[in-house]
């Protein structure tokens, strides 16, 4: 039986959770979700989930990049130098449209950055969007772990 996807959502924003949860749950595939608010600790999550083998790794990481403590770009760098973490897909879903902040993002080697749409629905498709091609169409390691 396949495992059902994990995916990692890393926002400070409650409305933009709701948002993709609301969302995902429209969608064909039932993903657990794990929301955290914060970089710093979602570097900490990550690290002890791949040191932790009844904890799944992420399949997808949703991350922000305004985010407390740490931020998005500074989690995405820490994901992207780990030999483990490098795998999981990073999803940049963020309000800025700043070039610099896209090149910065892709610099880190972000596998997507998409800008948070303001209107409803909108936002709902995007989130619709990257659950068909990341979780329907992509192949992913949904087990990085041995």
């Amino acid at each position: 039986m396949k495992k059902s996807p994990v995916i990692l959502i890393v926002e400070d924003n409650p409305g933009d959770v709701r948002l993709i949860k609301e969302a995902l749950k429209e969608t064909a595939i039932h993903a657990t979700l794990h929301i955290l608010k914060d970089g710093s600790v979602a570097m900490k999550y990550l690290d002890i989930t791949k040191k932790e083998s009844f904890v799944d790794l992420p399949s997808l990481i949703l991350l922000d990049l305004n985010l407390p403590r740490k931020s998005g770009l500074e989690v995405l760098a820490h994901i992207k130098g780990d030999e483990t973490l490098k795998k999981i897909p990073v999803i940049v879903l963020s309000s800025s449209q700043n070039p610099d902040d896209i090149g910065k993002a892709y610099d880190l080697h972000a596998n997507c950055y998409l800008t948070k749409p303001v209107d409803f629905e909108p936002f709902i498709n995007i989130v619709k969007a990257i659950e068909y091609f990341w979780l329907q169409l992509a192949k992913l390691p949904f087990s990085i772990k041995s």
